[in-house]
């Protein structure tokens, strides 16, 4: 299968540019530095996923924001600086969000030609600006489509996009997700043009019981629920059945092997089969664990998850450098963090 050679080991930096908790000029400014990213370049990462709202580039009537866009570019500079390169994702657009915590009609934007075309405006934009950097820079349209009903008119979202794009980076990286907040599962069911700079992109954070226990922001979780990892299918499956919290997820697929590394192998074993059909890399945009997770649990999932990564040249950007609770940075991470790169 094709590796997205440049794009093999990556971390993200969500809670900068997106999912802040106010527009606040300061906090741009400090929360990611130049000292951030060569600390990444001199860990051994190869690139950064940068997520970006809509917001910080333009304002609800769609006029540009003033020194919106300093912040890509200067992590831009920087990342070219210390050999690293640059995925742009546009986390939130006007219309559409992701975030569990936002009330909004989720499938609006998909069917909404005038949403759709100023997110096609918004992305003309960003590519002008990074049209003369194919060999650093890729981008990705939009951040974890939720509903699986817009499957087809994701796909044709997904089709204009990638002939727009080419119209200005022709030689650019694309990088598209599916359904399901972009599950691997979803990956087969891609279904557009892709051309030698197309990737496969998916998230993972398979057992959803483990990676997301104690989440806020997940209706039903309780805030005190630990679970450590690995534990057997029928505990995981056992565990979800009880909690009011909808765990939906890989557990509750048949015929697949135990947790560890073949559970891995085999949730994956669709995506890399469309993958490999359509000879287009496969990449997992995000992938870890929350901090209220035991930190020798977290050590053994990483160690389960990387081990297929590897034996299939799948390219991957840790959910997340600091903060968003998961932060790589963080003293929740510390005990394991040394391990954790040796297994990187």
């Amino acid at each position: 299968m094709r590796r997205f050679e440049g794009f093999q080991k990556g971390v993200n930096l969500g809670g900068w540019i997106s999912q802040f908790s106010s527009y606040d000029m300061d906090h741009f400014r400090s929360f990611i530095t130049k000292e951030d990213i060569e600390l990444i370049a001199g860990l051994g990462f190869d690139h950064v996923r940068v997520p970006v709202d809509y917001n910080v580039l333009e304002d609800e009537e769609g006029n540009e924001k003033a020194g919106g866009y300093e912040f890509l570019q200067a992590c831009r500079e920087w990342c070219s600086g210390y050999g690293l390169r640059m995925l742009i994702d546009l986390h939130e657009c006007y219309g559409y969000s992701f975030d569990p915590l936002k009330d909004m009609d989720r499938t609006k934007f998909f069917y909404d030609e005038a949403l759709q075309e100023r997110f096609l405006k918004l992305w003309e934009k960003i590519a002008l600006r990074f049209r003369d950097y194919p060999d650093q820079v890729a981008f990705e349209p939009l951040n974890e489509v939720v509903p699986a009903e817009v499957t087809d008119a994701w796909n044709g979202i997904a089709a204009r996009f990638i002939r727009m794009m080419r119209g200005i980076v022709p030689d650019s990286y694309i990088i598209i997700g599916g359904v399901r907040y972009n599950s691997v599962t979803s990956v087969p069911l891609l279904d557009f043009p892709a051309d030698d700079h197309t990737v496969y992109n998916f998230h993972c954070y398979e057992p959803m019981i483990f990676t997301h226990q104690g989440a806020y922001w997940m209706k039903g979780m309780p805030l005190d629920y630990r679970i450590s990892y690995p534990k057997t299918l029928a505990e995981y499956r056992a565990e979800g059945d009880r909690l009011p919290v909808d765990l939906g997820g890989a557990v509750y697929q048949k015929g697949i092997r135990e947790i560890g590394e073949g559970f891995f192998e085999d949730i994956f074993a669709p995506a890399l089969e469309k993958a490999e059909k359509d000879n287009v890399p496969l990449y997992c945009g995000e992938y870890g664990a929350i901090d209220l997770a035991d930190p020798e649990s977290r050590l053994n999932w990483m160690r389960d998850i990387h081990a297929v990564f590897k034996k299939y040249g799948i390219g991957h950007a840790l959910w997340n450098y600091k903060e968003k609770d998961f932060g790589f940075r963080d003293e929740s991470f510390s005990r394991i963090r040394e391990r954790f790169m040796e297994i990187l």
